[in-house]
């Protein structure tokens, strides 16, 4: 049996405040195995990466890391966990970067003069690495021509590779990636998975913490966690997801055009976004919106959404009025509900998850009395999804799947005429997304327009009938 490189023992796992997810739970890796972590929403999985790393403490129980012994005794100057292993989580929020620290239409408002952090500067923090390996490196994630691209302005695939790129580059002894596949399309995941898997070869310790339906085949072993248990170990043995049928209420047409875009063409810093899109929507539809990672769906959405500025120089009506023409932007979101990847980070709060949710109906972030009547809205949308035992919560201490299921519902509370709904199934279980999506198809009402944004076919509401197809900026509507 080869040598442990970290062991717990009889251990209870919680964040400060929460309850415990994992109690009286050992588990052992050893050197020569790599380990995904997967379970439903809630059950544990980023809590446990992190005080693997020791960003929280156990209630009881041990954690021992003979690993670091061993490199002492190999004359390493290490004295603490995170001299030796990295984990990268959701959010990035560090002295370098913090979402906490700006607002989200800020990364469509820039000028590059006054954002200094470029990817190339973020990368370099990480280690003293030489320009040739930080090329090599993004070269190897698909980012060796972002280096000179602000931080903020990078998508939510490309924020994922970059923070990962930027992991490696401090050469750590262990790796822990929190849900790595995130935001990436399927060429982008196979990508990765297979840059992954050489590391691995190379002789990288990797934690992969993931959905059951993301683990790639180089992984050795796979630890389950069920909802506040200790889970099963063991070797990998993954069975294909059974996701039920659900019912596929007819959406009536309308003549009536909610969303007019004629020869929209964005650009920003020497490249096209947009190019000459025109697309019409009207009142009732269902749309999936795909296409590859950098293809120009943020973007699209942006307008849609009032965030962009190049909205009031380009053709572009919502509701038939013409952006530009002395609406506000919060004349612009009342009708529409919106939740995505991106939002999500920039939703940092100290709200309750009732609270957070209830944010929806006045399309800020900021708190705002409620009545008794969207009280009752919020409380059945949690008990639709799951989340009535979290509702006195506060937001931040909630897994990552959890924070989504919230911001969800905050999508659908005010019940929008436009709901925008971008990869709202990520870190989903195959069980969460079945619940959510056969929520969609059976309460949206006709007069409701969906517009979801997916790289996964299979999450798509079946009550979906159109697709936007994006490609390097150009759309095509079947």
């Amino acid at each position: 049996m080869t040598e442990p490189v970290f062991a717990l023992d009889r251990a209870t796992v919680a964040r400060p405040g929460g309850a415990a997810v994992l109690t009286d739970f050992s588990w052992t890796v050893r050197e020569g195995e790599t380990w995904a972590v997967t379970g439903p929403v809630g059950c544990g999985k980023s809590t446990l990466a992190d005080a693997l790393l020791g960003r929280i403490h156990l209630r009881a129980g041990d954690l021992t890391w003979p690993l670091l012994d061993r490199l002492r005794a190999a004359g390493r100057d290490v004295k603490y966990v995170s001299d030796v292993a990295r984990h990268v989580p959701f959010q990035e929020n560090s002295r370098l970067f913090s979402y906490a620290g700006h607002y989200y239409q800020q990364r469509f408002e820039f000028a590059d003069a006054d954002e200094p952090l470029s990817l190339g500067t973020f990368l370099r923090s990480g280690s003293p690495a030489p320009a040739d390996e930080v090329a090599a490196v993004a070269a190897r994630l698909g980012l060796a021509d972002r280096l000179g691209q602000p931080f903020i302005t990078l998508s939510n695939g490309q924020t994922r590779r970059a923070r990962i790129a930027r992991a490696l580059l401090g050469h750590p002894e262990l790796l822990v990636l929190d849900d790595p596949f995130l935001g990436l399309d399927a060429a982008g995941r196979a990508d990765v998975a297979a840059f992954l898997g050489r590391l691995v070869g190379e002789g990288l310790r990797l934690v992969l913490v993931c959905a059951a339906d993301a683990v790639p085949g180089w992984v050795s072993n796979k630890l389950t966690l069920g909802r506040r248990d200790a889970g099963t170990q063991g070797q990998k043995d993954i069975a294909p997801a059974s996701v039920p049928q659900s019912l596929s209420p007819s959406v009536p047409q309308s003549l009536s055009p909610i969303i007019e875009l004629r020869d929209v063409t964005v650009r920003h810093g020497g490249r096209v976004l947009l190019d000459d899109v025109t697309w019409t929507v009207r009142a009732g539809e269902r749309w999936a919106v795909m296409g590859p990672n950098g293809s120009g769906k943020t973007t699209l959405l942006s307008l849609l959404c009032g965030d962009h500025p190049q909205a009031f120089s380009n053709d572009v009506r919502l509701f038939g009025r013409r952006r530009g023409t002395g609406e506000r932007i919060w004349d612009v979101k009342r009708p529409v509900g919106l939740t995505s990847p991106e939002f999500h980070l920039y939703f940092t709060g100290p709200l309750t998850a009732a609270r957070a949710a209830a944010t929806g109906f006045f399309d800020g972030v900021t708190d705002h009395a409620t009545t008794p009547e969207q009280d009752a809205m919020v409380a059945g949308l949690f008990a639709d999804f799951g989340l009535g035992a979290l509702a006195a919560r506060p937001f931040r201490q909630l897994s990552t799947g959890e924070q989504k299921l919230v911001l969800l519902a905050r999508a659908l509370v005010k019940r929008p005429r436009l709901v925008i709904l971008d990869e709202p199934f990520q870190s989903f279980d195959a069980d969460t997304v079945a619940r959510c999506r056969d929520w969609l198809d059976a309460n949206l009402s006709p007069d409701q327009t969906l517009l979801f944004v997916s790289h996964h076919p299979p999450e798509l509401p079946r009550t979906v009938t159109r697709t936007l197809r994006l490609d390097n900026g150009r759309a095509t509507a079947e």
